[in-house]
């Protein structure tokens, strides 16, 4: 059983090692984080684009100098001719032939960036997202515009603000002739980002905003989903197999167990040959017809054989390896364990009597250390063993006491 211990802490600390690192893996694959580039160039992507006070009377002014930066850069300057000033840049998603395209950032909850801007600012972040119901292609008006507010300097603001927390202004509903109450929208078709100015925006002034590292963060949850999977299947598939294991070992022990223990019985010991030693025999010979004696003890073996102490350990010693106590367990716990696999329909506590003690518990105890189960997991285990005594006695035929002539003074079994 230690083998089988050795083998099974080493699969143990595989599995353990193996799940650590599979699930680095798949947590560090379910964070989510995609870099927004825009290009002018012909294609499918994000392409720069500008809108002003224009269409309403206003003379506000917005232009991207460096249309082939990746980075957002649009200078601007509000004017208070309109009746509602403002400015903004950002950009389209387009598909391969240069259609307006959609995308889906359902797995996305947040957006980062960095934002700097002259002189400081607040400003407005905002995504057109197509409803199938309200939306027209390529009408911007028509679709859901969520937004939020954030600040900027010219030394740089990191910036992170939460998708799913957006919101969608009044005056958009009043167009669209909405009710106010549908406040809800989806993130799975964006066509559109916007960086544009606030009501607190400077008038009259050169201003200009900067926005660089635009990047989607996200989870995605498959891959924690599938981590629980792979972790509970290799668990389950360890203690399957851990248990069909163990109960596979544990059978085989027992049986090359019983087998080694069974010629350790006094009276089988003492059919081989005759012992020329009559009080070594005395004293073998008084253990092997007295073992099941509740109160059999080394004081009363000495009493009844005549033989001294010193003489009794001895023989144990000599002939068997052992002290008087173990002896005498290994003796009434292997009666016991062939109790348990030929009676099947005797109590444990019926077998621990007759083997020789008395307290049951104490039974239970001694034989789960010798045999590394309790007395009704072996019963259980010894069903699926050949009959333990049948099979020594026909490996090994001098052993049986019926066909071998019991020594001059020993009764045969």
């Amino acid at each position: 059983m230690q083998e089988f211990y050795k083998k099974a802490l080493l699969a143990l600390i595989a599995l353990v090692i193996g799940d650590a690192v599979l699930a680095f893996f798949l947590i560090y694959q379910s964070y989510l984080s995609v870099p927004l580039l825009a290009t002018n160039k012909a294609g499918a992507g994000w392409h720069y684009m500008t809108n002003t006070d224009a269409a309403m009377g206003g003379t506000s002014t917005a232009r991207i100098p460096d249309p082939q930066r990746e980075q957002l850069r649009f200078d601007f300057k509000l004017t208070k001719v309109g009746q509602y000033p403002f400015t903004s840049a950002g950009m389209l998603l387009h598909d391969a032939k240069g259609k307006l395209a959609q995308a889906d950032w359902t797995r996305y909850s947040e957006i980062s960036f960095l934002a700097k801007c002259a002189p400081s600012n607040s400003m407005i972040f905002g995504i057109s997202t197509f409803d199938d119901k309200i939306s027209r292609v390529g009408d911007f008006i028509t679709y859901r515009s969520p937004g939020t507010y954030f600040s900027c300097n010219a030394r740089g603001v990191p910036v992170t603000l939460d998708l799913t927390r957006l919101a969608i202004p009044d005056w958009w509903f009043y167009s669209v002739k909405l009710d106010l109450s549908h406040q809800g929208y989806e993130l799975n078709k964006v066509s559109k980002i916007v960086f544009g100015t606030s009501s607190q925006s400077p008038m009259g002034v050169d201003s200009y905003l900067d926005i660089s590292e635009l990047t989607l963060n996200g989870r995605d949850y498959r891959y924690i989903g599938a981590l629980a999977i792979v972790l509970l299947a290799s668990w389950l598939a360890f203690a399957v197999w851990f248990f069909r294991a163990h109960a596979h070992a544990l059978t085989a022990s027992l049986n090359l167990k019983m087998k080694k223990d069974l010629p350790l019985v006094a009276y089988r010991q003492l059919t081989l040959e005759p012992y020329k030693d009559k009080e070594k025999a005395t004293v073998l010979r008084y253990i092997a017809t007295n073992y099941t004696n509740t109160e059999l003890d080394l004081e009363s073996v000495v009493l009844a054989t005549g033989t001294n102490r010193n003489k009794v350990n001895e023989v144990l010693k000599t002939e068997l390896g052992m002290t008087f106590t173990s002896y005498l367990n290994k003796l009434r716990l292997t009666e016991a364990a062939r109790l348990l696999a030929e009676k099947s329909g005797a109590a444990v506590a019926e077998i621990a009597y007759s083997v020789g003690y008395s307290n049951v518990s104490y039974f239970n105890k001694l034989f789960k250390e010798e045999y590394c189960c309790t007395p009704k997991a072996f019963r259980s285990l010894a069903s699926q063993l050949e009959s333990p005594d049948a099979a020594v006695l026909a490996d090994n035929p001098a052993d049986n006491p019926a066909d071998t002539p019991s020594p001059e003074g020993v009764p045969s079994a």
